[in-house]
């Protein structure tokens, strides 16, 4: 991914906002055979200070991407959008596309069968917890045995990134007063409305206003 200094991520904290946000994740492999890829939740690794990332695949994905073996690649996207030219000025304009994405690379730690199956329950349990009656792994004895057998049927692995790109195109080279256009035509109800990305637009930009005035 060509980078931008306008446009670089470097902050590790906002890194693992994304991640947290955006837990679907598309993983990629160089094998012998080709380039593969593969899509599957992943869950930050709290218990570490780094970024690490938990997450599993389903056999027999671990051997076509012979994981464990070579350098892999986890691409983490956030909000994103089309930005017309028409919400910029006046002047000659192209369209542009903002973004924020993670390239996180690094050879995976394959985790023991208990390991795994832990991490199963985290993952369960991220997007459980925001429903009124979560339906946990082990919530009863029946589900736990069926989790169990089910949880055979998979590899967990934890990814500690060796090298991370990532990047942050929120039009932070434009104007005030552009800006804010932008943001207005993201939250409206037209046809590239995309409120997520307004949000994280205007994150950005209090960011900005903050380091410039101390």
């Amino acid at each position: 991914m060509r980078q931008n200094p306008s446009f670089t991520l470097q902050d590790p904290e906002e890194i693992k906002r994304l991640i947290r946000e955006n837990p679907w994740a598309t993983l990629v492999s160089s094998t012998a055979d080709g380039m593969v890829a593969s899509h599957y939740p992943i869950v930050l690794d709290e218990g570490r200070e780094e970024i690490s990332i938990l997450t599993h695949v389903g056999r027999p994905d671990d051997l076509l991407h012979v994981l464990g073996e070579g350098e892999v690649l986890f691409i983490v996207q956030g909000p994103h959008g089309y930005i017309s030219p028409g919400w910029y000025d006046a002047k000659p304009a192209v369209p542009t596309w903002n973004f924020v994405v993670a390239h996180l690379y690094g050879v995976p730690e394959i985790l023991s069968p208990e390991e795994n199956y832990a991490v199963l329950g985290q993952l369960v349990d991220h997007f459980e917890d925001r429903l009124p009656e979560p339906r946990r792994m082990e919530g009863t004895p029946e589900n736990s045995d069926y989790a169990r057998r089910i949880a055979t049927g998979t590899v967990g692995f934890r990814l500690t990134p060796t090298r991370i790109v990532a990047k942050s195109k929120l039009s932070q080279n434009r104007p005030a007063e552009t800006v804010d256009v932008i943001i207005g035509r993201l939250e409206g109800d037209g046809p590239y409305a995309q409120p997520a990305l307004a949000a994280e637009m205007r994150r950005a930009h209090e960011r900005l206003r903050q380091a410039r005035n101390g």
